[in-house]
C-alpha cells in the first residue's frame, strides 16, 4: 500500500531573498511539486537556492482545478509544497481552500513558518502589538463603506494591505471613518528602498498626495489615544 504524501505550507521572503529558513529551502528542494501563486515570480527564488523541483501555478483563477490535481498527487504518495509570491501562504490568497480540502481527506498538513508582511510591519510600526486585527485589502467598491464603518470603534491595531494607486483614497476614507488616528505606512519591506513613515492620517494625506508611490504597502493603524499617537 502506498503511503500518502504531505502538504507543506512554506513561507518565502517578502522582499530580501535571504529571509528564508534552512528548513524551507530543504523542503522546497525535496518535494515532488511546488504549487506557486505565480511561477514567473518564484523562479528567481528557485534559481537563487538551486531548486529544480517542477512548479505549477495555484491562484484564485485556477484553484478548483489545481486543488484536485494536488490532492491526487498527494494521495499517490507525492509530497507537495504550497508557496505564495511573497510571505506566508493563505494570507490574502486562496491557500486555505487547499488546506481545508486536504484536512477533509485526512492528509497531513505541515507549516514551515517564515516571513510575513503583517508581522514585519506591526513590529516596526511603533504601534501597540499586543492586540491587532488584519483586514487584508479593503473592498474597492461594494462593501467598502460598510467595512470601514464596522472598524470605527475598533481599538486593536488594524493592519491593511494597499496598492500605491489607491493609497490616497484609502487614507482619506480611513480618516473620515476612523478619525485622525496614528498610522505607520510601510513600503517595500525588507527591500533596498524600504521606508517606514509614521504620523497620523491627516498628515499622511498631505504628505503622500505630493508623492508618487511605488512598491508594496502595508498600513498599520493605531487607536486614537494620546499614549499611542506619535510625538
Amino acid at each position: 500500500m502506498i503511503n500518502i504524501g504531505t502538504l507543506y505550507i512554506v513561507s518565502t521572503p517578502i522582499g530580501n531573498l535571504k529571509d528564508i529558513t534552512f528548513r524551507s529551502v530543504e523542503i522546497l528542494g525535496n518535494v515532488s511539486y511546488v504549487f506557486a501563486e505565480d511561477t514567473r515570480r518564484s523562479i528567481k527564488l528557485f534559481k537563487t537556492y538551486n531548486i529544480s523541483v517542477p512548479m505549477l501555478s495555484y491562484n484564485e483563477f485556477n484553484r478548483d482545478k489545481r486543488i484536485e490535481s494536488a490532492v491526487k498527487k498527494i494521495i499517490e504518495g507525492q509530497d507537495i509544497a504550497l508557496i505564495t509570491d511573497a510571505g506566508t501562504p493563505s494570507i490574502s490568497d486562496p491557500g486555505y481552500r487547499l488546506v481545508r480540502r486536504c484536512i477533509s481527506l485526512d492528509i497531513n498538513v505541515v507549516s514551515a513558518p517564515g516571513a510575513s508582511a503583517v508581522l514585519t510591519s506591526l513590529v516596526v510600526s511603533g504601534l501597540p502589538s499586543d492586540r491587532f486585527v488584519f483586514e487584508g485589502f479593503l473592498p474597492k467598491k461594494k462593501g467598502r463603506s460598510a467595512k470601514l464603518r464596522s472598524l470605527s470603534k475598533e481599538e486593536r491595531t488594524i493592519i491593511f494591505f494597499e496598492s500605491p494607486l489607491r493609497l490616497q483614497r484609502t487614507l482619506k476614507d480611513l480618516n473620515v471613518n476612523l478619525g485622525n488616528r496614528p498610522v505607520a505606512i510601510c513600503r517595500e519591506l525588507t527591500k533596498l528602498h524600504e521606508e517606514i513613515w509614521r504620523g497620523n492620517l491627516v498628515e499622511a494625506e498631505k504628505v503622500f498626495s505630493a508623492r508618487k508611490i511605488k512598491g508594496e504597502l502595508t498600513l498599520v493603524i493605531g487607536k486614537d489615544s494620546k499614549n499611542v499617537h506619535f510625538d
